[in-house]
């Protein structure tokens, strides 16, 4: 993974600067290029509740080209009329209108739900009666010359005209490798604001995001509220009828909650959707982005913020032209060898996309995130643990009732048998005993005669029970009389024992050797009487 810090800044060409966070729209907006919540497009990182921009610029990494009619009603210029909706909300709403039709199409989400891929418009003049393409190139015109305002603050400043100008030139360095502060250069011109999002800035590292897989007509919109996970759910109820309220109050419409998710800073994310009933009973999703363009409006973002919500945003995909498009350029200020690197060390390329971290606060942020969702898996994980322990107590009890209801099942069949036998006799009373009846008698004889011998199955039985009833006392006894010895003293024990036993091994070979010498000495007495006795004969 691409996370060290630094590397060497990209081409300048390619790489204008981008506005930081909280700036204003512009014509053309630079690449935005994160899933955190923002406040604009124009940033490095695109938040939710960012509007569509007039043109993306050139070279722009997180820009796409969808046209889009802003003119149409709620599906555009199609013809729905079973989904139309009655309050203006099927029809191009007039200036000032609160419906659905006011700019569809226009704006989408960069954040966490997507990828600020923003739609262009169809006009026919931009700014004080200029050509859209113009205000675009006269947008990137004014990056350039930013751009070169900030090259001019780091190589070559004149602004005092000496040698003194080598250390200020140092010192905006300094300041651009920070991402921080103003760089001094002309006496007859501004200084240059360094921030974080120069090309400059050595403070950048490239991460991994989840790639959003909910597609449009899943109609998902991601609110940001200010309040903790525990009072949203506990006013959830309440907070799905303000915003019905916020949508009109309209019976044909239903907001749903797919999901709540706790966030860093005591902030909680709530994931809905509207549904729309038509008169004959069927039912639709509102797309997410005409929903998030509904939302977005100034009178409804104010009554939104009124009840804790501080963003929105789409949960939208991107399309594979979309998505190959976004990979091809890195972002800007973004070596592209690192970001080529982080492309190559993707460990899920279909699941997973580099997004690059600008700061410390970045990183922290992302830290954040990882803290909070690493405790919600290990929450998940002890409830599932929980879980398991009370499956096994309940397998535990549940064998332990099986063994209970086999032996009531036994003891149950030994009285049906007995009843049976009575009811059996009773039946049979006063009959002669018939053939089958006199076998099986004789057949019952010889398995009770078999069962009765000594060396059959009832003693070998006997035997078995002796044996275990003296294994149990045996047991019992040893039980009782349990001794430990210390290792060092078994040591000392086995030592003395080994010598006494070499000592014993000497004094039989010593009394071998005795022995060997008394018989010796016995042989050579009885040699000397044979010859004795000869002597006196």
């Amino acid at each position: 993974m691409a996370f060290s810090f630094g590397g060497a800044a990209a081409n300048p060409a390619a790489t204008l600067t981008a506005p930081g966070f909280g700036a204003a729209p512009t014509a053309a907006a630079a690449p935005a290029t994160g899933f955190s919540f923002g406040s604009t497009n124009t940033g490095t990182f695109g938040g939710f509740g960012t509007a569509a921009t007039t043109a993306p610029a050139p070279g722009s990494t997180f820009s796409f080209s969808t046209p889009a009619n802003t003119t149409g009603g709620l599906f555009g210029n199609t013809q729905n009329k079973g989904f139309g909706f009655s309050s203006g909300l099927g029809t191009a709403a007039p200036a000032g209108a609160t419906g659905f039709g006011t700019g569809l199409g226009t704006t989408t989400l960069g954040g966490f739900g997507g990828f600020n891929i923003q739609p262009t418009q169809q006009q026919t003049g931009g700014l004080f009666g200029q050509p859209a393409q113009q205000q675009a190139q006269q947008q990137a015109q004014a990056q350039t010359t930013q751009l070169y305002q900030q090259v001019t603050a780091l190589s070559a400043p004149t602004l005092l005209g000496d040698e003194r100008d080598t250390i200020l030139a140092k010192w905006n360095q300094l300041q651009a490798y920070w991402g921080t502060g103003k760089g001094y250069y002309s006496n007859n011109n501004q200084p240059v604001d360094f921030t974080q999002e120069n090309p400059f800035c050595r403070f950048k590292a490239v991460g991994y995001s989840c790639v959003p897989v909910s597609k449009d007509e899943d109609g998902l919109v991601a609110l940001l509220l200010n309040k903790k996970e525990a009072d949203v759910r506990a006013q959830q109820q309440q907070l799905v009828e303000t915003l019905h309220k916020v949508l009109g109050s309209n019976q044909s419409l239903t907001v749903n909650v797919d999901g709540v998710k706790a966030l860093p800073n005591d902030q909680t994310e709530v994931v809905i959707y509207v549904v729309e009933r038509s008169p004959n009973g069927t039912s639709k999703r509102i797309p997410a982005t005409t929903l998030f363009s509904y939302l977005e409006q100034g009178n409804i973002k104010a009554q939104l913020a009124s009840i804790g919500v501080a963003m929105s945003g789409t949960r939208t995909e991107l399309s594979p032209a979309q998505l190959k498009q976004l990979l091809q350029n890195a972002p800007a200020g973004v070596d592209p060898i690192i970001w080529e690197q982080a492309k190559v060390d993707n460990p899920e390329p279909d699941k997973l996309i580099p997004v690059p971290m600008v700061g410390f606060k970045e990183l922290l942020r992302r830290l954040q995130f990882q803290e909070q969702m690493t405790k919600q898996h290990q929450t998940r994980v002890d409830i599932i643990s929980g879980d398991i322990s009370e499956l096994q107590k309940n397998q535990a009890t549940t064998v332990a009732k099986i063994a209970q209801y086999k032996r009531k099942l036994m003891d149950l069949s030994h009285r049906v048998l007995q009843v049976l036998i009575k009811q059996e006799i009773q039946r049979k009373s006063g009959y002669a005993i018939q053939v089958d009846e006199e076998h099986l008698r004789v057949q019952l004889d010889t398995i009770q005669s078999e069962l009765n011998a000594p060396t059959q199955f009832k003693g070998r039985l006997n035997e078995l029970m002796s044996q275990i009833r003296m294994q149990n006392h045996f047991g019992a006894v040893r039980s009782e009389e349990r001794y430990s010895v210390d290792a060092d003293l078994l040591r000392e024990i086995k030592q003395h024992l080994k010598q006494q036993q070499d000592g014993l091994s000497h004094l039989i070979s010593v009394i071998k050797d005795d022995l060997e010498d008394i018989k010796l000495i016995e042989h050579g007495l009885s040699d000397s009487g044979h010859l004795r006795g000869t002597i006196l004969s």
